[in-house]
C-alpha cells in the first residue's frame, strides 16, 4: 500500500471515528433540535442559516433541502440561507462591517418564532455570534452547529437555544458531521411531517 492509500485511510477512519463519538453525545439534541424546527415550521415560521466559507455551503444544503425537497415528496418548507445575496453580502459589509452581514439580515427579516441555524466548526466567528445576538433580540430560538469547545458561540446561547458541538478539534472532520447533522435534521423533519420513514 503506497504513502497516499495510507492518508486516505487514515482520513476515512478519523472521520468514521468521529461520526461514531458524535452520535453518543448528539443523538438526543439532535432529536430537541428537529422538534423544534418542525414546531417553528408548523406554526408557519421559518428557519434562517448562516456560516462562513464551508459552513456558508452548509447553510445553503439545508435551505435547499427544506426550500425544494430532501427524499420524500412534499410540500416546500419556509427556509432562507443568508449567505448567498452578493448584493445584500456587500452592501452591509461596505456600508457597516462583515461582522454585521448575517445581524442586518436577521434584524430585517427575522420574527419571533423563527429559528436560526447559526454553523460554525470554531464558535469563534465574529459575524456569525453577533447573528445570534440579533436573533435573541427578536424572540428567536437558534440551533448551533458547533465543534472543538464551541468557543465564545457557546456563551452567547440561551434557555430554548440548542448547540450540536461535534467534539472534534479538527476542521474537516467537524464539518463532515455537520453535513450528517443537517441530512439527520431533514429526515427527521420529513419523517414527522409525513410519518412515514424513507426506504
Amino acid at each position: 500500500m503506497t504513502t497516499l492509500q495510507n492518508r486516505i485511510q487514515q482520513h476515512f477512519q478519523t472521520s468514521i471515528e468521529t461520526k461514531q463519538r458524535s452520535v453518543e453525545v448528539l443523538a438526543a439534541p439532535l432529536e430537541q433540535a428537529a422538534q423544534l424546527m418542525l414546531d417553528c415550521l408548523k406554526q408557519g415560521g421559518k428557519i434562517m442559516s448562516c456560516g462562513n466559507g464551508g459552513s456558508a455551503g452548509d447553510a445553503q444544503h439545508f435551505s435547499s433541502e427544506l426550500l425544494n425537497r430532501f427524499e420524500q415528496e412534499r410540500q416546500g418548507l419556509a427556509a432562507i440561507a443568508l449567505t448567498t445575496d452578493t448584493s445584500t453580502l456587500t452592501s452591509i459589509a461596505n456600508d457597516y462591517s462583515y461582522e454585521r452581514i448575517f445581524a442586518r439580515q436577521v434584524e430585517a427579516l427575522g420574527r419571533s418564532g423563527d429559528i436560526l441555524l447559526a454553523i460554525s466548526t470554531s464558535g469563534n466567528s465574529a459575524n456569525v455570534n453577533l447573528a445570534i445576538q440579533a436573533a435573541h433580540e427578536r424572540g428567536i430560538k437558534v440551533v448551533a452547529l458547533s465543534g472543538k469547545n464551541g468557543g465564545k458561540l457557546r456563551a452567547l446561547l440561551q434557555d430554548g437555544d440548542i448547540e450540536l458541538c461535534v467534539p472534534s478539534t479538527i476542521t474537516a472532520r467537524i464539518q463532515e458531521v455537520h453535513l450528517v447533522l443537517i441530512h439527520c435534521l431533514c429526515d427527521l423533519i420529513d419523517y414527522q411531517l409525513l410519518n412515514k420513514p424513507h426506504a
